[in-house]
């Protein structure tokens, strides 16, 4: 365990500058239990962090964040399958790579994602067709206070669309540890969004839809060591079909995903666009100019002035189409994640 400065600015990817109290980085599951321990002991809020890629800092926080950095990824091979057994603190797309290089497909879909691997089952990760629950074989949480470790299966994950168990049951106390993935021997390539679709399915490789997925991120992402953001803001809203129906009337080409429950999600970014949003600027933040579901830190943004654009935006994408944009991204006060909603009304 080692303590660093108190900066936050280098550990967020809105380049938000904040500070606290202590940062720690934890090697192991021990690390972090003691810190959280000592936290307890001193009556000091308590944050665990990954690369800071789903957070934004609206203050200073006035207690200790541990900084989650176990690492090691664990390969058992099956007989219908493969399981990563992987650390917590490793890469998310370190491990993609990983994955390919050694002829493990089935991640290809999510390249690019920024983060680590434990904030994966949390927020349900997906992109291009894919989500993490359709992968996760379990994840180990433990008990900051017992140091007890609990294996859940995927289904008590109780995953769903950037939810998951963690963000209520497991939160406050625990800490993801490990996350096991299973990919199976027989891959089939998920070709349904953007450029897939161009890609021959008979024939395609898992490098190829790889190397799809990482142009097309970055063709529309900014690059957050260049400019500060965190990927998508908003979630994409999912709407009864009454609502969906009668706006794909009025706007014929707007995107349109039926969902298994029968009802459709909707493209937020599609949706901040039509608003007439992107490149606004308010304060130091503004809505990026190629993908309008991405806020950035324009020009030495505070949290607040990222939180005042996202509840503008909200509130005029709520007037246009009655919807109401719920936030992807974590809101951190000076002692711990705040609801994100409630901020933005």
């Amino acid at each position: 365990m080692s303590s660093h400065d108190t900066s936050l600015k280098a550990l967020n990817t809105f380049a938000i500058a904040a500070d606290a109290t202590e940062i720690i980085t934890a090697h192991n599951p021990d690390e972090l239990a003691n810190a959280w321990l000592a936290a307890q002991k001193e009556k000091r809020p308590f944050l665990l962090l990954g690369e800071g890629s789903n957070v934004l800092f609206l203050e200073n926080f006035a207690g200790i964040v541990v900084l989650n950095r176990i690492k090691g990824i664990e390969v058992t091979e099956r007989d219908e399958d493969w399981l990563l057994h992987v650390g917590a603190g490793e890469n998310w797309h370190q491990l993609v790579v990983y994955a390919l290089n050694h002829n493990l497909p089935g991640l290809e879909n999510l390249a690019l994602i920024p983060g680590c691997v434990g904030s994966a089952p949390i927020q349900n990760i997906g992109a291009y067709g894919i989500e993490l629950q359709s992968l996760c074989e379990y994840v180990d949480v433990m008990n900051l206070e017992t140091r007890e470790v609990i294996r859940l299966g995927a289904s008590q994950c109780q995953f769903g669309y950037r939810e998951s168990v963690f963000k209520h049951t497991y939160r406050d106390g625990y800490a993801i540890i490990t996350v096991g993935l299973r990919l199976s021997k027989n891959w089939q390539p998920k070709l349904t969004y953007g450029d897939l679709i161009k890609l021959e399915s008979t024939s395609v490789t898992p490098q190829q839809i790889f190397d799809s997925v990482c142009q097309m991120r970055r063709s529309k992402l900014p690059d957050p060591a260049v400019t500060g953001n965190a990927g998508s803001f908003f979630k994409n809203p999912i709407v009864n079909i009454a609502l969906a129906e009668n706006l794909k009337q009025l706007y014929p080409t707007m995107p349109y995903y039926p969902q298994e429950d029968g009802q459709v999600k909707l493209a937020a970014g599609w949706l901040v666009e039509q608003a007439g949003l992107k490149g606004f600027t308010l304060g130091g933040a503004s809505v990026h100019q190629q993908q309008a579901l991405v806020l950035i830190n324009k020009d030495e943004a505070t949290g607040n002035d990222i939180k005042a654009l996202a509840k503008h935006v909200r509130n005029v994408v709520g007037k246009h189409f009655a919807i109401w944009l719920e936030p992807e991204v974590r809101f951190i006060s000076s002692v711990g994640e705040t609801n994100a909603v409630e901020a933005l009304s």
